[in-house]
């Protein structure tokens, strides 16, 4: 089931959302300073091209470099993808079918935002004790 969501969230909506981190990943690796945010942003690359069946938890130790890496993406990438994931959402949930891909990428919003001091897991990996912050 999980590929399946997958593939049709691939051709509705992943594919172009993943773009759109891929893009702002290789601006931001033009300068030394901003390749941190360049790699976070291929990181979600991979989490919006592909998200079911993966789950974002909390990073053990980020302490205030992750807050204020944090704040950064927002200012110069977050807002604009998170706008990207809600006028996706929104077209999404026209359709019936696409209702679930609608709330899969709202839920992907807090982590478009605020992508430092969380990890992108395999939701299969979840130790027993684990709570992810979402998982889709």
């Amino acid at each position: 089931m999980r590929t399946l969501l997958n593939l049709v969230w691939l051709v509705f909506g992943g594919f172009w959302l993943a773009l759109g981190y891929a893009f702002a990943g290789v601006i931001f690796c033009v300068l030394i300073v901003t390749i941190p945010l360049g790699v976070a942003s291929f990181r979600m690359a991979t989490y919006a091209l592909w998200p079911f069946g993966r789950a974002v938890v909390r990073q053990p130790g980020a302490g205030a470099g992750s807050v204020l890496l944090n704040v950064v993406w927002v200012l110069l990438a977050g807002w604009w993808l998170a706008l990207g994931h809600v006028v996706t959402a929104v077209a999404q949930a026209i359709t019936i079918i696409g209702i679930p891909l609608a709330v899969a990428n709202l839920k992907l919003l807090p982590v478009s935002l605020f992508p430092y001091g969380k990890r992108i897991v395999p939701a299969d990996s979840l130790a027993p004790g684990d709570r992810p912050l979402h998982s889709i």
